[in-house]
């Protein structure tokens, strides 16, 4: 069944109003008396006036147009309380809907509200949701505790069921379904586009998925892995104000085009024992067991007994990329201690049931088995059948920062590498060692100094809306994004269609190419750039 047949139907089964047979134009204010699918009520449909409007998550007001702000709620379950909102111009809609991701466990609006503010001053009518649950009441993953449906809804539910409503609310309210429908998101957001792609294959036209945390059983296991590398036990504890001192010499001993950036972590074989001591401990040195811990973050986890690789492991160039110690740009929140990042919270609340358990206790072998026997099914969006996807028109493109240090970019390749393995497979003739039919519909960019979503000292600004609308739309496959360095904050980053031209630009190419530079003109300027198929990546042992 096509987008616009499921739309049809959904109409078909749906009273706009208690009086009406069917949906029609309805003024902004009126939009409470809509009857929708999965026990779905429009709470308030509230006009804000054009000027200042403070969004979600946001401290500082944007000047906005005139819009119809719509917050409903939807239980599709008994134990379901699904918030979400749709935000619609009054005028100069381009008949569009861009729905925005969340991050981490979700549980507000504030990251989807990025999304959908930057759709919304592009003419798109936005959507976005808090996945299910209220952070500031069950903070983390705490949500989850004894709420299987709970559960649910944030693994794939709650996305594809606020889709299902915007529709049907855009249509009510402009007498007109979207004429094509888009999500856009990063990190979770990412895992979460993935779920769309995967799951409900007809709910949107094309999808963005940035840093996509999709294999989150695993993730989880790694996020565990980088904490008890650093804080098992006191002498392997890394001060972060190590933390630049030890990229400045990963950068220094793998430099790329320009000496800031490594350009293919994959490629680099900077040890951390070259930071060895030659006597008492130091600022500017690591101890030995400092050093086991960064080359354990570097290596990744692995299944004790077997030894088999349970998920990739951080990149050189990662652990404070820039210098910089913020949230999204070092190594901080992974081992600063002395709890976890976010896999402390999905082994407590949704593998154990137990919110006193110590992630110091976690076993490699067992556990993660265990993990993804009970969970995988639900929350891991890592399915590399996307035939449904493909064979409606859908359009993907993934891209992640090389210098990301909360989701590791290697997994980015390796669920392309399945996909193309799944059905797509490989192509002798084809100099990317992927199928044309694989990349027809999905591309991959990763960005050279790029941390989580943004930042860091690298490729961090790009528009990927405008790349995935001419590919749905005009049919033209992007062969290059063209990047800049820019101090742009998420999802503007990513979202804005007239980014600042910032100090250095290069193309990012369709993974495996990369951009290769001719020679000719300045290191800095993305026209010096082409791109090519690389010399083979390589893996770390």
């Amino acid at each position: 069944m096509t987008r616009r047949l499921l739309l049809a139907a959904l109409l078909l089964g749906t009273a706009a109003l208690a009086a009406s047979p069917a949906i029609a134009e309805i003024p902004c204010g009126k939009l409470t008396g809509l009857a929708l699918p999965n026990n779905t009520t429009v709470d308030t449909a509230t006009s804000v006036p054009a000027g200042p409007f403070i969004r979600p998550g946001a401290t500082t007001p944007t000047n906005v147009p005139a819009f119809c702000r719509v917050a409903g709620t939807s239980r599709p379950t008994s134990d379901s309380a699904i918030h979400f909102e749709v935000w619609m111009l009054v005028t100069g809609w381009n008949g569009k809907l861009d729905h925005g991701g969340n991050g981490g466990y979700g549980g507000s609006l504030g990251t989807p509200a990025g999304f959908m503010l930057d759709g919304l001053l592009r003419g798109y009518a936005t959507a976005g949701t808090d996945m299910g649950h209220n952070a500031a009441v069950t903070p983390g993953a705490s949500f989850a505790l004894g709420h299987p449906e709970k559960i649910a809804d944030w693994g794939y539910r709650a996305n594809h069921v606020t889709s299902v409503a915007a529709k049907l609310i855009i249509t009510a309210f402009y007498d007109v379904a979207p004429r094509l429908s888009y999500f856009t998101g990063c990190s979770d957001g990412g895992h979460e586009a993935l779920m769309e792609a995967q799951r409900f294959p007809d709910d949107y036209d094309g999808i963005v998925a940035g840093a996509p945390a999709n294999y989150w059983t695993h993730q989880s296991a790694a996020w565990v892995w980088e904490a008890r590398a650093a804080l098992d036990n006191a002498a392997s504890f890394i001060p972060l104000s190590k933390l630049p001192m030890i990229n400045t010499a990963a950068v220094a001993a793998c430099p790329g085009i320009l000496p800031t950036i490594i350009d293919d972590p994959t490629r680099c074989r900077f040890d951390p024992g070259s930071l060895l001591c030659g006597g008492a401990d130091a600022p500017d040195c690591l101890t030995a067991a400092q050093v086991t811990a960064v080359r354990k973050i570097y290596a990744g986890p692995r299944n004790p007994r077997t030894g088999a690789r349970i998920y990739p492991g951080l990149e050189r160039g990662s652990e404070a990329a820039g210098g910089s110690l913020g949230a999204g740009g070092s190594w901080s929140l992974l081992i600063g201690g002395p709890q976890t990042f976010l896999g402390g919270d999905f082994y407590k609340y949704m593998v154990f049931n137990d919110p006193g358990w110590d992630f110091h206790t976690l076993d490699f072998d067992h556990d993660i088995a265990f993990a993804d026997a009970k969970m995988a099914a639900v929350i891991d969006s890592t399915s590399p059948d996307l035939s449904d996807f493909e064979a409606l028109g859908g359009k993907l493109i993934l891209y992640h920062g090389w210098a990301d240090p909360l989701v590791n970019p290697r997994n980015s390749i390796d669920y392309l590498r399945s996909v193309a393995a799944s059905g797509h497979g490989k192509s002798e003739d084809d100099d990317d060692g992927f199928a044309h039919r694989t990349k027809s519909f999905i591309r991959l960019f990763m960005a050279p100094g790029m941390t989580h979503c943004a930042g860091g000292p690298g490729l961090n600004t790009f528009d990927t809306l405008t790349a995935l609308e001419r590919w749905v739309e005009e049919g033209k496959a992007p062969d290059k994004l063209i990047a800049s360095h820019t101090t742009l904050a998420f999802p503007d980053n990513v979202m804005s269609a007239t980014p600042p031209p910032g100090d250095f630009s290069r193309p990012l190419c369709p993974w495996p190419q990369v951009a290769h530079f001719t020679g000719r003109g300045s290191k800095t300027d993305a026209g010096s750039f082409v791109c090519a198929r690389s010399d083979r990546h390589r893996d770390h042992d």
